[in-house]
């Protein structure tokens, strides 16, 4: 708590907020963590302030248009329709699958960089390079179905070192026209390039800061600046405390109201709770249900949310044994106390997830298979898997600890307990294994070597089933990128390349279904609840806009 006060009182001092709850063009906003990176290309970015820390300062090409606002006041998309944003306009040829983009003239970002065409290419060039530690352009690129952003590129083969090369899939026509090739039709283009994965990169200072060894810039995006063309312009980041940006004043679509955002991390969540009640916060986020409850009514405080895409699960890695027997899978899915879950640890704020991809999404399907809590189920189970009461689990200790993110303790440290307690009634003895969220998304998303987890912080960007396939369930040799439990069924493999491109819109919706019931069958990991996304926030900002990457857009607030 000293050092949260003195964070606080440094940052009050500089917003003029050390008086009272007066609210300035500045915002103090307060989150569980800042920014452990900013490669989107990056280890890092799994974890969500990352993605907050590059939605604000790089633009895309387009995005979704804005549908209305919900009975809270959060204002939310129409996922079927698109607007201009760096680029201005656009059209397709369905004779060649190319699409030609009108990019927008007289863009300006940080230090005064132009934007053009060349930002573009160079943005698909370092995309195909996937020479990041998590290819994330090259994957939004392929889920397109961009011409050559195949899994060619894999490897240092000559074959593989020639395929990242980029050819006129992307082309230069002029300095604001660019041409992007499929290789087939996909209703998954457009989404693709709203994902944060796509964002386009100041060209010129990028390479600045390129060495033979990085040239493509890695290292400076992880430990010093993404630079783009947004709304805000990176100021002073110190990794595990704070991340302050500045308005661009160039920023082409006005400068934002905010004209200084300051983000500091504050991991316990009673101590967000207490500085937004004081005043000294505009904005605080990653409350448990209980305390944005008792936030509702409160002078000055406003809450608002909305039921977007978020979900926790059970994570069991299909590479570590006992994980890869199916009935012990199962029995452990018979064994989470769902119910209870939700009532103790989300205090009713929660529904049960009944499948694999958000409810809300383009051609979800509820399968047949669903896993409620019966404990006799389980035994039977865990019998069939040859492991009667428990009996020669001793000999995979190491598989039964259970990790979840140390800056979500109280929201999650409940969760855990529960499911903990359950398993050893049915004979699993678990150790609760807390590790820092940069560890965890390293674990997760790079060395795919988590054994045993607890997620919440994992949703397909992009609302659509068949995108959230290829980005947890595809094998990897198929494309898969977040493919966490080392998942693999060359079955899923081929409906998803059928429903990727499939034009029929009744077709797709099935083959989207097939895939959804051979997932729930085979446990590629246990659902367990969706919850509402919540903010709570001095009640003299207006603004607030829900992203499918659950970030605030900084610029969408004014007072």
């Amino acid at each position: 708590m000293n050092r949260l006060a003195g964070l606080l009182g440094s940052a009050a001092l500089a917003f003029g907020l050390s008086v009272g709850p007066a609210l300035s063009e500045n915002l103090l906003t307060l989150a569980e963590d800042v920014p452990a990176g900013l490669d989107y290309d990056g280890a890092s970015i799994a974890i969500p302030a990352t993605q907050t820390g590059v939605d604000n300062l790089l633009e895309p090409l387009i995005y979704y248009k804005e549908k209305g606002v919900n009975d809270e006041g959060v204002i939310i998309h129409d996922f079927t329709q698109f607007e201009g944003r760096l680029a201005e306009s656009w059209s397709y040829d369905e004779a060649t699958l190319t699409w030609t983009f009108n990019l927008r003239r007289g863009v300006k970002g940080c230090d005064g960089a132009t934007f053009d065409a060349d930002d573009v290419i160079y943005t698909f060039q370092r995309a195909k390079s996937v020479s990041g530690a998590a290819p994330i352009g090259w994957f939004l690129s392929n889920v397109g179905s961009i011409d050559n952003f195949t899994p060619a590129v894999f490897g240092d083969s000559d074959d593989a070192i020639k395929a990242k090369v980029l050819g006129d899939e992307v082309q230069k026509v002029d300095q604001y026209t660019v041409k992007i090739r499929q290789s087939a039709p996909n209703a998954l283009f457009q989404h693709v390039l709203t994902v944060f994965g796509l964002y386009i990169y100041d060209k010129q200072t990028m390479e600045k800061h390129a060495t033979s060894e990085d040239p493509w810039s890695h290292k400076y995006n992880d430990n010093e600046n993404a630079p783009g063309f947004g709304a805000y312009c990176l100021s002073k980041w110190e990794k595990g405390d704070r991340f302050e940006v500045v308005a661009n004043p160039d920023y082409y679509r006005g400068k934002p109201f905010f004209e200084r955002v300051v983000m500091l991390k504050v991991p316990e969540a009673g101590n967000r709770v207490v500085t937004l009640r004081s005043g000294q916060a505009g904005l605080v986020e990653r409350l448990t249900p209980k305390q944005f409850n008792s936030l509702r009514g409160v002078r000055n405080v406003k809450v608002a949310g909305v039921v977007g895409n978020e979900n926790l699960f059970v994570h069991l890695n299909y590479k570590t044994p006992p994980f890869d027997n199916i009935d012990l899978r199962k029995a452990i899915a018979h064994a989470i106390p769902y119910d209870a879950i939700i009532r103790d640890a989300y205090f009713g704020d929660a529904k049960r997830w009944k499948g694999i991809i958000p409810s809300s999404y383009t051609d979800f399907h509820q399968p047949s298979t669903l896993y409620d809590e019966n404990l006799e189920k389980a035994k039977e189970l865990l019998a069939k898997a040859g492991y009667p009461d428990g009996k020669g689990l001793e000999q995979f200790k190491d598989a039964f600890n259970l990790s979840y993110i140390t800056e979500k303790e109280s929201q999650l440290g409940p969760v855990v307990t529960l499911i903990k307690s359950n398993l050893e009634k049915i004979g699993i003895d678990v150790q609760l294994d807390p590790m820092p969220q940069t560890q965890y998304g390293d674990r997760q998303l790079v060395k795919k070597d988590l054994p045993f987890a607890v997620n919440d912080q994992e949703k397909p960007i992009a609302p659509d089933a068949v995108y959230g396939f290829l980005l947890f369930f595809v094998s990897q040799e198929k494309g898969g990128l977040n493919t966490m439990v080392n998942y693999s069924n060359a079955k899923v493999d081929e409906l998803y390349a059928k429903a990727l491109v499939e034009g029929d819109a009744a077709k797709r919706t099935a083959q989207a279904a097939e895939v959804q019931e051979i997932l729930a069958d085979e446990v590629a990991w246990i659902p367990v609840l969706e919850w509402k996304t919540q903010w709570a926030f001095n009640d003299k900002i207006k603004g607030i806009k829900w992203h499918p990457d659950n970030s605030i857009r900084w610029y969408d607030l004014s007072k």
